[in-house]
């Protein structure tokens, strides 16, 4: 009995060996388990953290700045910041209507410094930029698009009580913005000019080999971050806030993206960005990539798709553009002009981007929109 009781219990032995082996095996495969999953949880989480743009410091609210400029209120509740400069409203001949480009506000606006006060005296000139949404002191717009910008410089012509008919000036991307104004409220305008407008590489009508090739001439930095805006909107805070790739070098304020004229004029100014920080205190987000995801989008309609917003003659559209502009390709944007015979099209030899800086610009722009005077250097 006791020989059977030992053969048992050696016989065992190994079996039992054999089941801890088993046991520890299967709890270490699964702590591997666990911790990767544990692993790739965590790293999701992460990525999506990184990827989500803060919330906006709203102007007025607790984390925002305070309310320093007049607003109006459009219908859905947001507010509008605008400066109004030249004559009063109820005096003005002519009323403008200044849209601002990209990282930029209504305290960018050129005419208080470069429009001649004898110009306005002359022509009884109004003016009044305003802040885009989520830009300066204007709440953010999440439904933000071409038409809704559009429609807000309507409403804030109706808020001002500028009459039936108005100018708009589009400086950069406020004149891509300014191409939706002609779309979306021609019956409202008196004239408009385009100032070197920015271009949506994706609009449809763009032919491939002119476009590829405009493109090609952006630095890298700066094709990525259109890229990112265009196909991968939700990345594009991540983007132009990570350390490991170059971000927009209009973004980062890198100076290479200026030609030697807009060097020039900056030198004499003395400033690049003086108001940036005004511009961006609601957040980077709302502000400037929200802008990039707008502009190039794939928008509801294409520039050379417009008609003639005055059939009768009884107003006009110019696009001026620098043919040393680094921002905007000369050559894409002479042939958006060439397939809009209405447009007035001035392209100015030697310039860049910042033409209304240029001294005696402004004046010319303006003289040749609001009274026709076409003399200028081309």
């Amino acid at each position: 009995m006791s020989g059977e009781g030992t053969d048992r219990t050696n016989m065992s032995s190994p079996s039992a060996q054999s089941h801890t082996r088993n046991t520890q095996g299967g709890s270490s495969f699964d702590f591997l388990k666990t911790t990767l999953l544990v692993l790739f949880v965590g790293t999701l989480a992460w990525a999506y953290q990184s990827i989500q743009p803060p919330p906006p410091k709203t102007v007025g609210s607790p984390d925002g700045a305070a309310v320093t400029a007049p607003r109006i209120t459009l219908r859905d509740g947001r507010h509008l910041a605008y400066k109004e400069h030249g004559v009063h409203r109820d005096e003005a001949k002519f009323k403008i209507i200044y849209i601002h480009g990209f990282d930029s506000s209504m305290l960018d606006s050129p005419f208080p410094f470069f429009l001649s006060p004898a110009l306005v005296e002359e022509l009884r000139i109004y003016t009044v930029s305003f802040d885009r949404p989520g830009y300066g002191e204007s709440d953010p717009d999440p439904n933000r698009s071409p038409r809704s910008i559009a429609l807000d410089v309507e409403e804030l012509a109706d808020g001002l009580g500028l009459g039936p008919n108005f100018y708009v000036f589009g400086l950069s991307m406020g004149g891509e913005i300014t191409w939706a104004c002609l779309k979306y409220i021609p019956h409202r305008l008196a004239g408009a000019a385009l100032v070197a407008p920015a271009i949506n590489y994706w609009w449809r009508n763009l032919p491939g080999d002119i476009t590829r090739e405009a493109f090609s001439l952006m630095y890298p930095a700066d094709q990525w971050s259109l890229r990112v805006a265009h196909y991968a909107p939700w990345l594009t805070y991540w983007w132009n806030t990570q350390k490991w790739f170059p971000i927009s070098n209009v973004i980062a304020g890198n100076p290479i993206i200026f030609s030697p004229q807009d060097m020039e004029v900056l030198s004499k100014l003395g400033f690049v960005s003086p108001n940036r920080g005004y511009t961006r205190q609601q957040g980077e987000y709302e502000s400037l990539h929200r802008d990039l995801n707008v502009g190039f989008s794939s928008w509801e309609f294409d520039p050379i798709d417009l008609k003639d917003p005055f059939p009768n003659k009884n107003g006009s559209v110019h696009l001026w553009h620098g043919d040393e502009d680094r921002f905007v390709p000369v050559k894409l944007q002479s042939y958006i002009a060439s397939r809009l015979p209405w447009i007035r099209y001035h392209v100015i030899s030697g310039s860049g981007h910042l033409l209304p800086l240029v001294e005696g610009m402004t004046d010319k722009i303006i003289k040749s929109l609001l009274v026709g005077e076409e003399e200028v250097s081309k």
